[in-house]
């Protein structure tokens, strides 16, 4: 599957990681399966690029347009969730509050402030509330699901959500290890009807290969945070392992699991997700040769993606990025993805969030009050984009 390149001793990738951050993490072509996005539409331009030498043909090539801004004013606006009467859930990173969008009018009302966030956030890291997910059952059960970070870990937690105020919090996970970066994030709920999350490895490099702490993982659990049943490790939550920082969750039409991946220095990722896989890091950034090791399907030079928001609609990936500030799209033609574009290429500033609608088009976030964006009048603001 996959692809990229790069062994590096485990002491050099230690120090290098107490300099690098993964929201903002340039380029080495590498033969073999994985597709290697090499941009080149000049920044600026909404043109789409293709790679040099890839000649797949796209399901469709027509761009996406922005057809509205359904919200302005935001603050890192970092995890989005559609209720069923077509509302939208978002969290704040650094405020830690949580607002409902009306899916018809626009209107933004804030429902609740998680108090027990810590938002290192606003002080350069990458903590705070992130992201958000809402019951499959919620009809019944009005719960809605976020990740956030407090002062000793990271943990996922439930609240009800009623007559437009959200409720007291229950934890459901704690003990996932945090940092000033590579927190991970964000949260989404499977065909299987099991709640998966993304961890990072929060800058100890060498905790995303333990299986005995929950950093630098995809997990899946209960609704209870109980290891859901088939996992593949016996009374671990863990699903797969040997990841950096996972900020990008999506579930195709075949319910194969996709994840967006920051890499390091040379190349951030797109992965097919397996049960039980080792994705390799830290011993490889990118495509390996490692034995065991499961390649990513699709990298990217890190100053054109640093990935967060990954969403699925109509045969297409669409990739958030926040270094790069552009949305990729990549088709899937079976279980490969190719033919990586890119759009609006540096018109909006860092994208963090990307997410379907009810009725089929995307929300996409901006990310330029994080602390390392160039904040314009109007920021952060959620856009409507038709695909």
């Amino acid at each position: 599957m996959g692809r990229s390149a790069a062994l590096v001793t485990s002491a050099v990738l230690t120090a290098a990681l107490l300099s690098s951050c993964s929201d903002d993490e340039p380029p080495d072509a590498a033969p073999g399966d994985t597709v290697t996005a090499t941009p080149q539409s000049p920044t600026g331009t909404t043109s789409p690029s293709r790679p040099a030498g890839d000649n797949t043909p796209s399901v469709d090539d027509s761009p996406p347009t922005v057809v509205d801004t359904v919200a302005i004013g935001l603050a890192v606006p970092w995890g989005i969730g559609f209720l069923p009467d077509g509302d939208a859930v978002v969290t704040e990173r650094d405020t830690r509050r949580v607002l409902v969008i009306d899916g018809s009018t626009y209107d933004v009302h804030q429902v609740g402030l998680i108090s027990a966030a810590v938002p290192l956030g606003d002080q350069g890291g990458e903590a705070g509330l992130l992201g958000v997910a809402v019951s499959p059952d919620f009809e019944q059960d009005h719960l809605l699901y976020f990740y956030l970070s407090t002062a000793v870990d990271n943990r996922i937690v439930k609240a009800t959500l009623e007559h437009g105020r959200l409720g007291p919090t229950t934890v459901i996970l704690d003990g996932i290890p945090n940092g000033f970066i590579h927190d991970g994030g964000r949260l989404a709920f499977g065909p299987d009807g099991y709640l998966y999350a993304s961890t990072g490895e929060t800058g100890d490099a060498e905790l995303a290969q333990d299986k005995g702490t929950l950093a630098g993982k995809i997990l899946r659990m209960t609704t209870d945070g109980k290891p859901a049943p088939g996992n593949p490790f016996p009374g671990s939550q863990i699903w797969s392992y040997g990841h950096r920082n996972v900020q990008g969750l999506a579930f195709d039409d075949d319910d194969r699991l996709w994840a967006s991946e920051f890499g390091q220095d040379t190349y951030d990722e797109l992965n097919l997700i397996e049960k039980g896989h080792d994705y390799g890091w830290p011993m490889v950034e990118g495509r390996g040769s490692g034995k065991g090791l499961t390649n990513p399907q699709v990298v990217w030079p890190t100053d054109v993606a640093s990935p967060s928001g990954l969403a699925y609609l109509d045969g297409h990936l669409w990739l958030a990025s926040l270094r790069g500030e552009r949305l990729w799209r990549v088709d899937l033609h079976g279980d490969h993805a190719v033919h990586p574009v890119d759009y609006f290429v540096g018109k909006y500033g860092r994208m963090r969030t990307v997410v379907v609608t009810p009725d089929g088009r995307l929300w996409v976030t901006t990310s330029n009050r994080d602390g390392r964006g160039d904040p314009q009048p109007g920021d952060d603001r959620i856009l409507l984009i038709d695909p």
